[in-house]
């Protein structure tokens, strides 16, 4: 009887430390998978950010292309005003890229 004992003692041990090594495992795989979703949640925050991101600096490029636009119509009127000012000498001006009025107030 002795040698039955001792057979299912070792069966038993045999079965603890097989549940022991497969609980263990379920335990890695299931972290591992945890930090699988939590990488794949980050990478599709990355993704929003980046799209944002592209749209931000586009919005930022056509503002700046308005504000040359904006910029450019402004001197046109200033250059128009000069032409029309009978106190402006346009002539100088081109030659000295700048504008000069013939009289100071």
């Amino acid at each position: 009887m002795d040698t039955i004992w001792i057979v299912v003692l070792i069966v038993v041990a045999i079965v603890v430390v097989a549940a022991l090594l497969l609980a263990g495992r379920r335990r890695k795989d299931a972290k591992l998978q945890e930090r699988r979703e939590v990488a794949d949640e980050r990478r599709d925050e990355a993704r929003v950010t980046a799209r944002r991101a592209e749209q931000a600096r586009l919005e930022a490029e056509e503002h700046a292309e308005r504000a040359r636009r904006e910029a450019q119509a402004a001197e046109a009127l200033a250059r128009e005003a000069d032409e029309v000012d009978p106190d402006v000498d346009v002539d100088d001006d081109a030659a000295r890229g700048t504008r000069q009025r013939d009289d100071v107030r």
